[in-house]
C-alpha cells in the first residue's frame, strides 16, 4: 500500500510540475515562487488606505506652485520612507503662467459678459475653496487684447477649415470658437493661428460633455452648464516639458531661452468656457448653417458665422518660474541594481484632482506599500524598483520630462521599462504600450480578477468586445481573448521615457463605467469620485494588482519577457495601413479632380448656399516602399528564429542571461533616430509619436504617415528611408540576441 501511495505521490508531483503555470522569462521553479509572492501581495492591498490618502491629497487644490502641492509631495515622500524606500524630493523650476486678467464679452445690441466661474455646491465640500483655486484658463495661452467677429470652427482641426473654405467663411482677423473633443485642446488655437485667427475660445458642448450624456452634477456625474475644462494649450507635439529648457532639466541654474524664443507657447490668446457662457456667443453667429456633423446639443441652430456682433477677448498672465516637486522612491535590486523598473503616476491637479490623477496615484502608492510589506517577509526584487510621483504633469508633462532630460544618460543605460498610470475609474482594463510587451501583458491580465464580475479582466474585456462587434464580424474574433495594446501617443508621463529615450513603456488604467464631466473642473473632487467613479476603490485595488504584477515580474524575471514577433506583426500592419492610405488618397484625388474639371461639383451643390468647390489637388505619387518591405521581411525571419530559441533562455548561465537582458531592454533604443521626427527633433521614436495635428492622438510610423496625410511627398520619402534604417538597427539587436541564445 505504501508503495502504491508513494507512486501516486510521484505521479501527482510530475503532473503538478507539468501543469505548473508558465510565466514568460521565468523557469518553472521560479515561476511558482513568483506566483506565491503575488498571492501574498494581493492579500496586502487595502482599499481603505486609498480612501484615506485620497481624502488628504484632494483636501485642497494642488496645482504647480501651490502650498498643498508641496504638502502633498512631502506627505507622499514620508509614506514611501515609512515603507522602506530610499526617498527624495527632486525640485525643478519650469515656466508656469497663471492668469491676471480674463475678460470675454459679446458686444453690440445684446451684450453679454461671460461669468468664467464655477459656483460652490453644498454637495461638493471642496468646490468653494475659491481663494486657493486656479481660475478657469488655458495655460501657455498668449497674452492678448483682441476684438473681432466670431466664427464657429467645429473641433478646430485642419479638416474643419477646409470645410469652412468650401462654405466661403474666412477666419483671418477673427476670433474662433471651437468645441472640445476631436483632438487635443492645444491643436485648436495652433490651427486657428495658422489660418490667421487672432483669438480662440474653447467650450464643452453638452452633446459631448453635459446633459445629453446623463444627469449633471450633483444629481449625476456629467458636466454642469457652468462647468469648465481647464488645461494646457502648449504646443506639446513639438516638445513637452518646460518651454524654456528644451532637452535639458529645468534646474535652478539651467540655461533658459528667452520667452519670445520658446516655440511651444501659443501665439494667440485662448480661453476655455462653459456651455452656459458659449450659448450667447453661438446665438450671435450668422452665415451658413453648420454642417450636420458640427451641430451639438444646445437649443439653437448652429451657424458657422461670422457673428453679427463683435466679441472682445482680453487675457494677461504672470509668467513666473514655479517650483515643482517630484517624489522619487527607490528599492535597490538584490542582483541587478543597475537595471531599473520604473513606475509612475503624477500627483498635481488642475484643482482638487481626485479622478485626475489621485485615483491612479493612490493605487500606485498602495502597490508600493504592499511590496514593502513583502520585503519584511523575505521578498527581494532582483532589479531596482523606482517609484515616482510626478509633479507638473497637467501643464505640460513638466515633472517627468525635466527628470528624464536631467537623467537621460543614466536612464538610457539602466531603464528596463516604465509603467505609467494616470486617472482610474471602474469598468474595463485600458492598456497601451510597446508591442514587444504585449504577450507578457496578456499573461498578467489573465491572473487579475475583475471585482464586479468575478472573472479575469481579460475575459470581461473580451465579453464586451464580442457584444459590441456587429454579428456579421463576430466569427473573426470568437475565442481571441488577447488584449491588444494600443499605440501610445501623448497625454501622460510615459512620453519622455518612450518617445525621447526609447524606454519600453506601458500605460494602464480602468474605465468605461465611470464616465462623467468633472474633468479639469472644481468638481473633480473626493465627493464626486466616491459617488460616481469608483465607490469603494475596488478598481483601485484592481489597478494595484495589475500594475503590481507587471512591475514585480519585470523586476524578477530571469530573462526579460520580450516578444519581438509581436512587435514585428504590429509594425508590419502599420506599414500596410499607410500603403492603403496612400492608395485611397490617390483614388479619391483622381475622382475629385475629375469632378472639379467637369464642373459636377457646381451642378450638385445646393444653389441656395454659398459653397466653393475645392481646388484641384496635386496627384498622389507612387511611393517606393520596397526597401521597407524587404527590411520587414528580414525582420520576420529573425523574430521567428528568436521566438523558437527564447523558450530555452532561462537555462542560460546567469552571466549570459544578463548579457541577453541588456540586448532585450536596449532594443527599443534602436528605434530612435538622432535627428528626430520632421519639424520636431525632440520626438525621436520612429514607430510611436503624438500627431502633429492630433496632440494626444497617436501616429504610428509617424514620419511616413504624416508626410502622406499632409501631402508632403518629399518628407514621406525621406521618412520611409529613416524608418527602414531604424528597423534594420532593430533587426541587428534581434540577431545579437539570437547569437547569444545559440
Amino acid at each position: 500500500m505504501r508503495k502504491i501511495i508513494f507512486s501516486l505521490a510521484i505521479l501527482l508531483s510530475l503532473f503538478t510540475t507539468a501543469n505548473a503555470q508558465k510565466l514568460m522569462g521565468f523557469a518553472d521553479s521560479t515561476a511558482t515562487q513568483q506566483l506565491s509572492w503575488e498571492k501574498q501581495f494581493d492579500v496586502q492591498l487595502s482599499a481603505a488606505n486609498m480612501d484615506t490618502w485620497m481624502k488628504f491629497l484632494t483636501s485642497h487644490p494642488h496645482h504647480v506652485g501651490s502650498p498643498h502641492d508641496k504638502a502633498n509631495a512631502e506627505y507622499i515622500a514620508a509614506l514611501f520612507k515609512q515603507w522602506g524606500y530610499k526617498t527624495e524630493i527632486v525640485t525643478y523650476y519650469p515656466l508656469f503662467p497663471t492668469p491676471k486678467t480674463r475678460v470675454l464679452e459679446l458686444l453690440g445690441s445684446k451684450p453679454y459678459k461671460a461669468k468664467l466661474q464655477e459656483p460652490f455646491l453644498k454637495e461638493d465640500r471642496t468646490s468653494g475653496q475659491r481663494a486657493e483655486q486656479l481660475p478657469t484658463y488655458n495655460a501657455y495661452s498668449a497674452d492678448g487684447n483682441v476684438t473681432a467677429e466670431l466664427v464657429f470652427v467645429n473641433r478646430g482641426i485642419p479638416a474643419d477649415y477646409e470645410e469652412l473654405e468650401r462654405m466661403g467663411v474666412d477666419v483671418k482677423g477673427k476670433i474662433v470658437i471651437a468645441k472640445y473633443g476631436g483632438s487635443w485642446r492645444g491643436i485648436k488655437p495652433k490651427v486657428a493661428a495658422e489660418h490667421g485667427a487672432i483669438g480662440c475660445i474653447i467650450y464643452s458642448d453638452p452633446e459631448d460633455d453635459g446633459y445629453a450624456r446623463g444627469d449633471v452634477y450633483p444629481q449625476g456625474a456629467f458636466r454642469r452648464s457652468d462647468g469648465v475644462q481647464r488645461g494646457s494649450v502648449m504646443d506639446m507635439p513639438v516638445y513637452p516639458g518646460d518651454p524654456l529648457t528644451p532637452g535639458i532639466g529645468a534646474t535652478k541654474d539651467a540655461k533658459r531661452l528667452e520667452q519670445k524664443d520658446a516655440t511651444t507657447i501659443m501665439k494667440i490668446p485662448v480661453l476655455p468656457i462653459s456651455y452656459e457662457d458659449a450659448l450667447p456667443l453661438l446665438q450671435s453667429l450668422g452665415g451658413p448653417v453648420a454642417p450636420a456633423g458640427w451641430r451639438g446639443a444646445l437649443p439653437i441652430t448652429y451657424h458657422a458665422g461670422p457673428s453679427k456682433e463683435k466679441v472682445h477677448l482680453q487675457l494677461s498672465f504672470s509668467w513666473d518660474l514655479k517650483p515643482l516637486y517630484n517624489v522619487i522612491a527607490t528599492l535597490p535590486g538584490s542582483q541587478f541594481p543597475d537595471e531599473w523598473v520604473i513606475r509612475g503616476n503624477h500627483h498635481d491637479g488642475w484643482v482638487n484632482g481626485a479622478a485626475d490623477p489621485i485615483s491612479g496615484l493612490v493605487a500606485e502608492m498602495e502597490e508600493a506599500r504592499a511590496i514593502g510589506e513583502l520585503v519584511k517577509k523575505g521578498y527581494r526584487n532582483k532589479r531596482t524598483l523606482v517609484y515616482c510621483a510626478w509633479d507638473g504633469e497637467e501643464p505640460a508633462l513638466l515633472g517627468s520630462t525635466e527628470w528624464v532630460e536631467d537623467h537621460a544618460s543614466e536612464l538610457q543605460q539602466k531603464a528596463v521599462a516604465y509603467i505609467n498610470s494616470d486617472g482610474n475609474s471602474r469598468g474595463f482594463i485600458n492598456a497601451g504600450g510597446s508591442h514587444a510587451l504585449e504577450p507578457f501583458f496578456n499573461e498578467v491580465v489573465r491572473d487579475v480578477i475583475d471585482p464586479q464580475t468575478g472573472v479575469a479582466i481579460n475575459e470581461r474585456l473580451y465579453a464586451r468586445t464580442i457584444t459590441e462587434t456587429p454579428e456579421a464580424n463576430r466569427a473573426k474574433i470568437i475565442g481571441n481573448k488577447n488584449v491588444k495594446l494600443s499605440a501610445l501617443g501623448s497625454g501622460s508621463d510615459y512620453t519622455p521615457f518612450l518617445q525621447h529615450l526609447g524606454i519600453s513603456s506601458l500605460n494602464l488604467g480602468f474605465g468605461g463605467e465611470g464616465s462623467g464631466g468633472e474633468y479639469h473642473s472644481v468638481y473633480d473632487s473626493y465627493d464626486l469620485f466616491s459617488r460616481f467613479k469608483d465607490p469603494g476603490f475596488h478598481y483601485g485595488v484592481a489597478l494595484s494588482k495589475t500594475a503590481g504584477r507587471v512591475t514585480l515580474r519585470l523586476a524578477n524575471a530571469e530573462v526579460l519577457p520580450v516578444d519581438f514577433n509581436s512587435f514585428y506583426k504590429t509594425v508590419a500592419d502599420y506599414a500596410a495601413d499607410i500603403k492603403t492610405l496612400a492608395d485611397n488618397m490617390r483614388s479619391q484625388t483622381e475622382i475629385q479632380n475629375r469632378l472639379i474639371k467637369e464642373k459636377l461639383y457646381d451642378l450638385a451643390r445646393d444653389q441656395t448656399k454659398t459653397y466653393r468647390a475645392p481646388e484641384v489637388k496635386e496627384a498622389v505619387p507612387f511611393l517606393n516602399f520596397s526597401e521597407l518591405d524587404n527590411t520587414l521581411a528580414q525582420l520576420k525571419t529573425s523574430v521567428e528564429e528568436f521566438q523558437r530559441l527564447y523558450i530555452s533562455a532561462t537555462r542560460l548561465p546567469v552571466e549570459k542571461q544578463q548579457q541577453l537582458n541588456t540586448i532585450l531592454y536596449q532594443s527599443e533604443r534602436s528605434l530612435l533616430h538622432e535627428k528626430g521626427l520632421p519639424r520636431r527633433s525632440w520626438y525621436r521614436h520612429q514607430v510611436y509619436a503624438p500627431g502633429y495635428y492630433t496632440g494626444y492622438g497617436v501616429k504610428t510610423l509617424p514620419g511616413i504617415r504624416e508626410g502622406v496625410e499632409e501631402r508632403n511627398w518629399q518628407e514621406a520619402r525621406e521618412s520611409i528611408e529613416t524608418a527602414t534604417r531604424t528597423l534594420q538597427l532593430y533587426n541587428k539587436q534581434v540577431n545579437a540576441a539570437i547569437a547569444l541564445l545559440k
